[in-house]
């Protein structure tokens, strides 16, 4: 697409779409939507780039290496806040058997490690989503 417009436009959204993408993983916790939306959206910002400015500038901008990093350390967050659990004697991703404060109600803190794990997963949904865009991008040439 070389419509100048259009790529000035999504230029100035995507930010605004990857920031409320991790505002819906930090707060999926608390409000409607979670860490697999917030994923989802964030790699729907990083999907319109792809689309609008071509999969090679997307490529530059977030190589295979770093999609390779964020999924592999977003399933290791996730699992080393599951053992938080286990090292305190308990069931994997126990939050109050374990005694994590579950915060006041309403507020981030609230849920003990909940909001912690979905980090985790938000991080993992969207490095998987955007790797098998990239994929079948490439399998389409």
């Amino acid at each position: 697409m070389r419509d100048f417009v259009l790529k000035r436009v999504v230029a100035v959204i995507i930010p605004f779409i990857s920031l409320y993408g991790f505002y819906v993983i930090l707060h999926g916790a608390i409000s409607p939507g979670g860490s697999f939306a917030g994923g989802i959206i964030v790699a729907l910002s990083v999907i319109a780039f792809a689309t609008i400015f071509g999969l090679d500038r997307a490529k530059e901008k977030l190589p295979e290496k770093i999609l390779v990093w964020t999924d592999s350390y977003g399933t290791l967050w996730y699992v080393l806040m599951g053992l938080v659990g286990i090292v305190k004697g308990v069931p994997f991703l126990s939050n109050r058997l374990a005694g994590i404060n579950l915060g006041v109600p309403g507020t981030l803190s609230a849920g003990g490690l909940i909001a912690l794990i979905g980090i985790g997963v938000g991080i993992r949904v969207a490095s998987t989503m955007i790797t098998l865009f990239f994929t079948m991008m490439e399998e389409e040439k």
